[in-house]
């Protein structure tokens, strides 16, 4: 009798393995769901201290070895057009302070729909790498913020491949940010 039960528990093992190898499989790893679209590519979000958020696309999740991130961060003193226009000020005088080299700055005047919008596109040079930073400073939801898309290209000696990246890409990456008008669901700061 005991031969006969463990048989069958053994033939029920060996169907269930057999059957299941024709079934539709579910994912071991829970599909990811983008934070957001900007230019046609999914962001994903990585990293978050208080008021800035990280994101990068997949298969960039390493925060040392990036090349296209955006980050997004608030100025909840910022409540108004002006208030806006001083922060963006202050951002471009960050820039500055680091050794930024300021390609643009551009205002959006405010219409009666919304406040004024500001620009700030800089290149930074490091060692290891170039990074140009198009940043938009805007009000949204009564609140101040910067969205940030930057693009990096590491190596040394990178400045003529930045140069070539800036005239082909730059007007479209600034256009695209300059039209995206979501927000993400934020996460809760770390």
């Amino acid at each position: 009798m005991k031969s006969q039960v463990a048989f069958a528990c053994f033939a029920m093992l060996l169907m269930q393995n057999v059957v299941s190898g024709f079934l539709p499989q579910a994912a071991d790893k829970k599909e990811k769901v983008a934070a957001f679209s900007l230019a046609d590519l999914k962001y994903f979000h990585r990293f978050t201290k208080d008021d800035q958020h990280e994101y990068t696309p997949d298969g960039q999740e390493d925060l040392n070895a990036w090349t296209d991130m955006v980050t997004i961060q608030f100025y909840r003193k910022a409540k108004d057009g002006e208030a806006i226009a001083a922060t963006a000020n202050a951002v471009l005088e960050n820039y500055k302070a680091n050794k930024a080299l300021i390609v643009k700055t551009y205002s959006v005047p405010r219409s009666k729909d919304k406040p004024a919008e500001h620009l700030i596109v800089a290149i930074f040079g490091r060692p290891e790498f170039i990074e140009v930073a198009f940043s938009r400073l805007r009000m949204h939801e009564g609140v101040g913020n910067a969205v940030i898309y930057s693009h990096r290209i590491y190596g040394q000696n990178v400045g003529s491949e930045m140069s070539a990246w800036l005239e082909k890409k730059g007007p479209t990456s600034e256009g695209n940010l300059m039209k995206w008008d979501a927000m993400p669901k934020l996460p809760s700061a770390k």
